[in-house]
């Protein structure tokens, strides 16, 4: 019944898995900046999962987008944590790389589900 063999959950999940990994062994970062990540990076696996559960084309985009909107939200965290030199350059460009397949995978959900 609840089958997460998805590509892009397997992915997002590793994403959430590796963002939880860098909070962790990041002390310097921000209550808000740490909350937001962590709410974000889970919201993208979370929303993956509950669209897949959905009947209708347009409850599974939404929720697509959704998860979407999240992988930027986590992307634009990343940037600001580099700005701050608390993320360095190589582990930004890591997971801007994780973030752009990710979003790239939803995208092509998001339209083959247009109505």
């Amino acid at each position: 019944m609840f089958d997460f063999k998805l590509d892009v959950y397997q992915k997002a999940k590793q994403f959430n898995k590796e963002a939880y990994t860098f909070l962790k062994n990041s002390k310097s970062i921000d209550s808000v900046s740490r909350n937001q990540l962590r709410r974000a990076s889970l919201s993208i696996m979370l929303n993956i999962a509950e669209g897949s559960s959905r009947f209708s084309k347009a409850d599974r985009r939404n929720f697509f987008v959704i998860s979407r909107g999240s992988v930027f939200e986590c992307v634009a965290v990343f940037d600001f944590l580099k700005d701050e030199s608390i993320l360095a350059e190589e582990m930004y460009i890591h997971f801007y790389r994780q973030a752009y397949e990710l979003s790239r995978m939803l995208f092509a959900m998001i339209r083959n589900l247009q109505t």
